[in-house]
């Protein structure tokens, strides 16, 4: 018995070759993808514009099962985290954080990270596999059924950021893949400038990137000191800050503050006025903004703890007098295990374990499925 092919795995380019295969035209591909995305409607009985010999077809043809909402944990601040069951056992998560006049997401790209980068949990998992693009897109359409669940009434998501589990560039074709649905006006219908991929600098692909898609890029830099942020990010041992520089001086920039760098504030690590006058002298010639993100607390961290209120001022002063935009970004949703490096697939009663160990529990769970199968 041949296994079924998972709906929402598949391309528009897939979704045109079934239905060219089956005598039918092309555009049918294109509606497909509008039940998905458009009406949120994944049962091919109420693709009405299709004729009924075609649906019977496809629900013949294809599983169309979602991903399952294993867990959703809802933050203080209003913002929560949405853990999802993939078709084969294994998690991703996301983090949906409304506020008054924007709805953002924070989308996975990958079942874990394979990019090891010390201040975050999810690099302690190992990478598992990589989301395909529908997998990526059903994180939104679970979302905006949620804002509907809470009654958040004429809301939908207007803001994506790839920060979730994963390194987005490190699955170059599906998450591009995802970002041209986001923005295409007959599917999801995003703004460029509201789709933001963040990258720890994988500079193949960002100059790639480039020249495939017009979104807004973000650096995951942290530092600005070349031995330091190998020792902190190990992808800068294969690609430098100077090589770095070179491939953004010729990044095409598509939003009005250029390109966005995300700074992680550690106490006693990288957050010296030396630090701040080695990031100046990086961002010179760059049109950019910084972040400036406190370091969020969670176990496996050591002893790395956020730079103090303070220290954080002198350092965003300094910026600033140089005419670099330094906004400090608290985090939201820090007490269910949400915000920024701080996702590890976790659910409520396992938010301070350390990510290892949860990520052998989530693998002993799959591996029970397996055998159940």
């Amino acid at each position: 018995m041949l296994t079924k092919k998972y709906a929402i795995q598949q391309t528009e380019e897939n979704w045109i070759d079934w239905f060219l295969a089956n005598g039918e035209k092309s555009f049918r591909g294109k509606q497909v993808l509008e039940w998905f995305y458009i009406k949120q409607t994944f049962n091919p009985e109420h693709f009405t514009n299709l004729p009924k010999q075609i649906r019977e077809k496809l629900q013949n043809d294809f599983d169309w099962g979602l991903p399952i909402i294993d867990t959703i944990l809802p933050s203080s601040d209003e913002s929560e985290k949405i853990l999802l069951k993939l078709h084969d056992g294994l998690f991703a998560e996301c983090v949906l954080m409304p506020s008054e006049n924007r709805v953002t997401l924070c989308v996975s790209s990958q079942v874990g990270c394979r990019m090891a980068c010390t201040f975050c949990q999810t690099g302690k998992m190992g990478l598992t596999r990589n989301l395909t693009t529908g997998e990526i897109l059903t994180q939104v359409v679970i979302a905006n059924k949620r804002l509907i669940e809470r009654n958040i009434l004429n809301r939908s998501v207007t803001n994506i950021v790839f920060m979730g589990m994963g390194e987005p560039l490190d699955n170059y074709d599906n998450v591009v893949g995802a970002c041209k649905a986001l923005i295409d006006p007959k599917l999801f219908g995003l703004s460029k400038h509201k789709v933001t991929v963040s990258t720890s600098g994988l500079l193949p692909q960002i100059e790639q990137l480039g020249k495939d898609l017009p979104v807004a890029l973000a650096i995951s830099l942290h530092t600005a000191d070349n031995e330091q942020r190998s020792q902190m990010m190990p992808i800068n041992k294969k690609y430098s800050l100077e090589q770095m520089k070179q491939v953004l001086l010729n990044y095409p920039v598509q939003t009005r503050h250029g390109i966005t760098f995300e700074y992680v504030m550690i106490q006693g690590v990288n957050d010296s006025l030396q630090h701040a006058k080695k990031l100046v002298k990086f961002l010179h010639g760059l049109k950019a903004k910084v972040n400036l993100i406190p370091m969020n607390p969670h176990p496996g961290a050591a002893n790395m703890v956020a730079t103090d209120f303070e220290q954080m001022r002198i350092f965003q002063k300094y910026l600033a007098d140089r005419s670099i935009p330094a906004p400090v970004r608290y985090s939201r949703g820090q007490d269910v295990s949400a915000a920024c490096g701080q996702l590890a697939a976790k659910r409520k009663d396992e938010i301070n374990l350390p990510p290892r160990t949860v990520a052998l529990a989530r693998r002993r769970e799959y591996l029970a499925e397996k055998v159940k199968q």
